[in-house]
């Protein structure tokens, strides 16, 4: 008796089972948060405009989610300057890692990083896509010029700006597409024709090729101070796939232009490391005019503010659970 009670005990929390899973399934759907990966590429699929901001270390990267952005651009011009050196590949790719490891481990939103050329040839680019995956990174973005990279905003007769073949730059985006392991990681191709002075067929030509290749996104880029070379090229591309754009040049363009043309996604790309930069030569040049505090210290913030930043009270609170009384 006692069998065949179990047995059809058994039968009967199998079948509620049933019945209750998927609404178990929704409640734990509901309660997992959802991977950083899937952040970016819902942002960068999406049909309203979004927005990335430029951090450049641990503390940036706070405050832009702090301030209510979806996502940050680890910008690789930043990133260097932060380090005191140029954005041509001065710092290893490891060294780039380093900072950005502290910048996803505080904080929920995707990074998306800057991520030169992808540090060599393919084989480089697929070693940089799983070691970002390892420490949460969402995304890279890699531009078709040649290792090292120089700056597309620099100026002057003297400055090349000598591209990668656009073929062996598509093999580039497919290896790193082929080796990621999370299904939702993004690879974003940045297109330099602009930059290097070819027109809008070069441009189209390249951009098509990434698509093909498998990039989530193409970045088109351009320093001219108006907005031309961006809205011919979304005229002639029709949006036939995501495209995100960095308008450090022509920041007088209304915002609502974008939409109007279909960009994916803006990066506002150095400005957290400008006005840092601005900040700290006001400081330390008045600090050393006056051989003294007493004119700074009230336009600065407070030492209690920086404490709050990096969670403080968290330690605090940890030390009372965690320490022996004395």
């Amino acid at each position: 008796f006692f069998p065949i009670c179990l047995s059809f005990e058994n039968k009967m929390l199998a079948s509620v089972s049933r019945k209750a899973a998927p609404a178990l399934g929704a409640r734990l759907l509901s309660v997992v948060p959802k991977r950083k990966t899937t952040k970016l590429k819902e942002m960068l699929t999406s049909n309203d405009l979004r927005f990335l901001m430029e951090a450049h270390n641990g503390m940036s990267a706070k405050i832009v989610q702090e301030a209510g952005f979806e996502g940050i651009w680890g910008s690789g011009l930043s990133i260097s300057a932060s380090c005191g050196v140029r954005d041509s590949n001065e710092m290893s790719w490891t060294q780039v890692l380093d900072v950005l490891d502290f910048m996803s481990e505080g904080t929920d939103i995707p990074i998306l990083l800057d991520g030169d050329t992808g540090y060599g040839n393919f084989n480089n680019a697929r070693r940089l896509v799983k070691k970002l995956e390892n420490i949460g990174v969402a995304g890279v973005c890699m531009e078709d010029k040649l290792f090292p990279k120089t700056n597309s905003l620099l100026e002057g007769d003297d400055i090349r700006q000598p591209l990668a073949d656009p073929v062996e730059f598509a093999h580039k985006i497919r290896a790193a597409k082929d080796s990621q392991t999370d299904p939702d990681f993004c690879v974003v191709a940045r297109v330099e024709a602009f930059i290097a002075g070819w027109g809008l067929e070069e441009t189209l030509k390249r951009a098509e090729l990434y698509r093909q290749a498998g990039a989530d996104a193409v970045l088109i880029h351009s320093k001219k101070s108006s907005p031309e070379d961006i809205e011919a090229f979304m005229d002639a591309w029709d949006n036939r796939h995501p495209v995100v754009i960095v308008p450090t040049k022509y920041y007088t363009t209304p915002t609502d232009s974008f939409r109007e043309w279909g960009i994916s996604t803006v990066i506002w790309a150095n400005h957290n490391l400008r006005a840092a930069v601005d900040a700290m030569q006001r400081t330390t040049a008045q600090i050393f005019e006056d051989q003294s505090l007493s004119n700074v210290e009230k336009k600065v913030v407070s030492v209690k503010e920086v404490f709050r930043i990096q969670d403080q009270d968290e330690l605090t609170r940890a030390e009372k659970e965690y320490l022996p009384v004395s």
